[in-house]
């Protein structure tokens, strides 16, 4: 079906930031202008043992979307609006992001806040965003500026810089992105293995750019959620959802490489004290789904377009027609992975058969997409497959029961693998 356009803007409008680091000299909690009208936002002073560095911004490659370094600083390449349905009227504004190299820390932080040095004109955006690495994986991304607090602590962070723009307006100049890291109090971790049965639909849109900057391929395997919390970057399934029908017979485990349907900021599988917007939604259920479903927010997203279904995650085609088998729109039960825990898998070569017993000659109940991270809970020995990492009879047996082939895994994280 055609779905609305989706890629809009991210982050509240700003007329002027500038924010210098003097955190090294700061006695004093620093006060900096806000990104909205409502006042100025106020952060805490530097604690002991703070660890500090700069954003590289001069490294633009190919995990980077629609961004440029100029000598005055980093700009949006196109200042326009680009990508998947750049003709849209959905397509409002045009936006950059810049991925920079994880930093390993020299202690382990639960809190990281960003000052940006910027000048940015009426209507134009930045944010400067982070996530944190624990033993089971990334955590999903969250604002800086104010302070990003994890519920665990991390030993490496990344950052990324989210720049927006309107059509013919003026486009943000960043010069600097200074990053501090240290230990504070945590907040309760949402609850491990998340499962919700949300309304799917297809993505479609070949040949044209998801949130990540991947070019979508026919039959592409991947999903679309409503919030950059869980966009992995390009080329990695750093972030990854386990998609059922509802019967179970058929499933599929792929990355999240574009945001939408509808929202952009409706991280509605966390809870109310983690979920960005529309707190006042029981945990689990998508604001268009409340707004489609019982008129939620006078039954418009965001961005005030009315909803015309109740969509909680996009299928890519292959994802949706391959992996599910569906023919049409429909309920599935959907599993968050990076908020669970325990080994995990990564499927270096895809899309991957998931089968019901350890050999070929089992039945196919699925498929894993290429680079997907997959929950391994035991593995058992089995028929002898040779792939493209090595030839064994090591099968994995994953969270829901079903195998997959050790020779197409790439690498294990989070832990050792016990025998079954």
């Amino acid at each position: 079906m055609t779905r609305p356009r989706r890629r809009t803007p991210i982050v509240a409008l700003v007329s002027t930031l500038t924010l210098l680091l003097t955190a090294a000299l700061l006695p004093t909690a620093t006060t900096v202008p806000a990104a909205s009208a409502a006042g100025p936002i106020t952060l805490i002073a530097a604690a002991p043992h703070t660890e500090e560095w700069g954003a590289d911004l001069s490294v633009i490659d190919r995990d980077d979307v629609n961004v440029r370094r100029t000598a005055a600083g980093l700009r949006l390449g196109a200042a326009r609006p680009t990508g998947r349905g750049a003709g849209s009227p959905h397509s409002a504004v045009a936006e950059g992001m810049l991925l920079t190299t994880p930093r390993t820390l020299s202690r382990p932080a639960t809190r990281v806040r960003a000052e940006i040095n910027a000048s940015i004109p009426a209507g134009a955006t930045v944010e400067a965003q982070v996530r944190g690495w624990r033993a089971v994986g990334w955590t999903e991304w969250r604002t800086a500026t104010a302070g990003a607090i994890f519920d665990r602590p991390v030993t490496r962070v990344q950052t990324r810089v989210v720049l927006t723009a309107p059509p013919g307006g003026g486009t943000a100049t960043v010069r600097g992105v200074r990053l501090s890291a240290d230990a504070a109090a945590a907040v309760s971790a949402a609850t491990p293995g998340l499962t919700y049965r949300v309304y799917a639909t297809r993505i479609g849109l070949v040949g044209e750019l998801t949130a990540n900057g991947r070019t979508v391929q026919p039959r592409d395997h991947f999903v679309a959620l409503p919030s950059r919390r869980g966009l992995s970057p390009l080329n990695t399934g750093d972030y990854s959802v386990r998609v059922c029908t509802t019967s179970g017979s058929r499933c599929e485990y792929a990355p999240v490489w574009d945001v939408g349907p509808w929202n952009t900021r409706d991280d509605y599988w966390n809870p109310s004290s983690v979920r960005e917007n529309w707190k006042n939604l029981p945990q689990g259920r998508p604001e268009a789904q409340a707004a489609y479903q019982s008129g939620y927010n006078g039954g418009r997203d965001q961005f005030g377009r009315t909803v015309l279904n109740p969509a909680g995650v996009d299928l890519a085609d292959g994802t949706f027609w391959d992996g599910l088998q569906l023919t049409t729109n429909a309920w599935v039960d959907v599993a968050y992975l990076w908020t669970g825990g325990g080994p995990r898998g990564v499927v270096g070569d895809g899309p991957l058969n998931i089968r019901a017993g350890a050999s070929t000659s089992y039945a196919i109940r699925g498929l894993a997409a290429r680079l997907a991270h997959v929950p391994i809970q035991c593995y058992v020995t089995g028929q002898s497959v040779a792939g493209p990492y090595r030839t064994t009879t090591r099968w994995n047996r994953l969270a829901t029961g079903q195998y997959v082939s050790h020779a197409y895994i790439s690498g294990v994280y989070g832990g050792s693998v016990p025998v079954c």
